[in-house]
């Protein structure tokens, strides 16, 4: 405790973040991260198929 009080005079609650290493460790973390590289990967080669296909001329625009 750093000694430090609230306004009723008791003893305020340290509040601890997680480290990076507990961060790290838990799986909803990891499945997040997951999710959200899964969808930039997914989003990036549509746009890259368009591209391509625009660029060849098999859409016409």
């Amino acid at each position: 405790m750093t000694g430090a009080t609230d306004s009723d005079g008791e003893a305020a609650e340290e509040v601890r973040r997680p480290s990076v290493a507990a961060v790290a460790r838990d799986r909803r973390f990891w499945l997040i991260l997951a999710v959200v590289a899964g969808l930039l990967v997914c989003c990036c080669s549509a746009v890259v198929g368009a591209l391509i296909a625009l660029s060849s001329g098999l859409l016409s625009a």
